[in-house]
């Protein structure tokens, strides 16, 4: 999948807004990975994650209070899916 995946670098941004997700409670720092997988991403303005994490990434309560502190930071909403929501079948 690395040809179709983009590495980015753990940033002082991306760790200061994974800081604002866990000072929100969105989740505890026991899962601050879980919270800097979504900085990461929205510091490097990827349009959407799409992540079989349901419970602290692709979750329906959460999302919104990620998209919150992204604004409150100066940056943009990201979309989160789960990939049953972004797969597209063939049809017969």
């Amino acid at each position: 999948m690395l040809e179709y995946a983009e590495i980015v670098d753990v940033s002082k941004e991306a760790l200061q807004l994974r800081d604002a997700y866990l000072k929100a409670g969105i989740v505890t720092p026991k899962y601050s990975d879980d919270a800097l997988h979504v900085a990461l991403a929205s510091v490097s303005t990827c349009s959407l994650i799409v992540s079989w994490n349901f419970k602290h990434i692709v979750h329906f309560e959460k999302i919104p209070l990620y998209n919150a502190v992204n604004i409150l930071n100066g940056y943009s909403e990201i979309k989160i899916f789960s990939p049953l929501e972004v797969i597209k079948y063939e049809e017969d």
